[in-house]
């Protein structure tokens, strides 16, 4: 039976997380707050159209994951497996638990009088679910019914994954279950360097990864390519970079974005790994030279850049 431990439970509501069922959960992301109080909005929405404050950040498997990447945030020695068996909770219950836990952490804004109050009040209908949090979502076993049921309300669902498990995304497929956006995160360029950052309990790590980039044209939703770049660790290779990703085709978008002392991280790694804003776009300049690509669009704040071969018109979706 999937169910997070009493400590790991603790752990994580006093990082302001809220437990949803047995082993997902929900954070209010910082942006989120920013918006409703009027003081920005997160890359996401100047990138692809997200309200940020209507946008859920969720997992339904916060304590599982396959990988130890050195500069995740999370607290790594809590973690409950790398796989969860098929005593799950139900993807309805989930995506209820959910709406009504951003619901209930968001209800003290009501009373802030900085608070934009129309802002507020469609905050109360969540329309975008982030399958982000923490943990590795592909490892849920029902995750093709919970995007369903996302869909089926008429949310939209940007689904992030560590690039593992491409039967699962081929699941999504033949499941008529694909997000409206699926991320996979690329640490690294080589072999070499997705062992030294990643830390696989997968012993064919690199060639899952190499299978997920591979299938991606086949996978007919929004696609993204997240490097999350770090200092003196992976910010160099950049042909073979170009070469990896030049495996999931031309329809994808990359998005390159420094690496944030943050967290537990912060006991991996150092300040100094953190690249500057200026240290990305470079880094990006010659990923997009290399691959004959454009940078696109970029995230000051939050230190990231876009790329694509081209921009279209659809990036940024349009929501009621």
């Amino acid at each position: 039976m999937a169910r997070l431990s009493e400590k790991h439970k603790q752990a994580l509501e006093n990082a302001h997380y809220e437990i949803v069922g047995r082993h997902s959960a929900v954070e209010i992301c910082s942006w989120c707050k920013k918006s409703l109080l009027d003081e920005g909005v997160c890359y996401k929405q100047k990138f692809y159209g997200i309200n940020c404050h209507r946008c859920c950040q969720m997992t339904p498997s916060a304590g599982w994951c396959d990988q130890n990447c050195v500069f995740c945030w999370r607290a790594q020695e809590l973690n409950e497996g790398i796989r969860m068996d098929a005593d799950v909770d139900a993807p309805k219950k989930i995506v209820d638990g959910c709406i009504k836990a951003q619901i209930r952490k968001l209800s003290g804004f009501k009373g802030n009088e900085k608070t934009n109050m129309e802002k507020w009040k469609q905050a109360q209908e969540p329309m975008h679910f982030a399958i982000s949090l923490t943990g590795e979502p592909t490892l849920y076993p029902k995750l093709p019914k919970l995007i369903k049921e996302i869909h089926k309300r008429e949310k939209t669902s940007f689904l992030v994954t560590n690039g593992q498990h491409p039967e699962m995304l081929l699941r999504l497929k033949h499941e008529n279950a694909l997000p409206t956006q699926l991320y996979i995160s690329v640490d690294a360029p080589t072999r070499e360097l997705h062992t030294k950052i990643d830390k696989s309990t997968n012993k064919n790590a690199w060639e899952r990864l190499n299978k997920t980039l591979e299938i991606l044209p086949e996978l007919n939703c929004r696609k993204v390519i997240r490097i999350t770049l770090i200092k003196d660790m992976n910010d160099c290779c950049v042909s073979e970079y170009a070469q990896l990703l030049e495996k999931a085709g031309d329809d994808v978008m990359v998005e390159v974005k420094a690496y944030m002392f943050i967290g537990y991280s912060r006991k991996r790694m150092e300040k100094e790994n953190m690249p500057t804003h200026e240290e990305v776009m470079e880094f990006s300049k010659k990923l997009a030279q290399e691959l004959g690509w454009n940078v696109i669009d970029e995230g000051v704040r939050s230190r990231v850049v876009l790329l694509a071969k081209k921009d279209f018109k659809s990036r940024i979706m349009k929501f009621n």
